[in-house]
């Protein structure tokens, strides 16, 4: 049976300071997930989180991290070790790929700093707009977008705040919704909400804070 809305719905601009409230009632503090140090680890982790839970990669990190501190030592790794190492991750014959392409850029490129502004960003192999936004926003504390995973995405579109797809067009739909103040947390609070209540398959509905404000949520799920 399909899903019915809890109550008639007003626009999406209308219902997204009542959303954005019970967020963060419900995740204050909400962060990355990704363990890290140094924005070169934080962006290894990134691409390595995809199609990868964060808790898989946080267990496979430690180990890349500590025999490959920075990029001057992580542009010299062989591929078959990286991707021995980082093998449990899934895709790693592509990651190892990326990771080492990224890291010679910035040793070769960007003087073994991880740069800072999107479109450097953008040149790194691997590395596309959410990755990108990961790094600003949690590395360096710019926030010029709003990261669009697979969680964000379900939740944009089954809160009505979106129609579209593809992360780009999701994430300008949400900027042109959200305070720029909220950019950030809004993206670690939708990947909580996502895992804990919203989650793919089986949504709690019936023990979510946000479905008065939800357009498909069932009454009775």
């Amino acid at each position: 049976m399909a899903p019915t809305p809890s109550m008639p719905q007003k626009p999406a601009a209308e219902r997204v300071p009542h959303i954005i409230r019970l967020l963060y009632e419900l995740y204050p503090g909400a962060s990355c997930s990704l363990h890290f140090q140094t924005p070169l680890q934080l962006l290894t982790a990134t691409i390595l989180s995809a199609q990868c839970t964060d808790e898989r990669v946080n267990l496979v990190t430690p180990a890349l991290f500590a025999k490959y501190p920075d990029a001057l030592s992580l542009a010299s790794a062989s591929i078959e070790d990286l991707e021995e190492l980082i093998r449990s991750t899934g895709f790693y014959h592509n990651k190892a790929k990326n990771i080492l392409g990224m890291a010679r850029m910035i040793a070769d490129t960007f003087h073994g700093e991880v740069p800072q502004t999107m479109d450097e960003l953008l040149q790194l192999p691997g590395v596309a707009r959410k990755t990108a936004n990961v790094v600003q926003g949690n590395a360096f504390g710019i926030v010029t977008g709003i990261v669009v995973d697979t969680h964000v995405s379900r939740l944009a579109n089954r809160l009505g705040l979106t129609q579209y797809d593809d992360p780009v067009k999701i994430e300008k739909d949400l900027i042109a919704l959200f305070d720029k103040k909220d950019w950030l947390p809004l993206s670690h609070m939708f990947i909580y909400h996502g895992r804990a209540v919203c989650k793919a398959q089986k949504p709690a509905c019936g023990s979510c804070a946000l479905r008065i404000y939800c357009p498909t949520g069932s009454s009775t799920a």
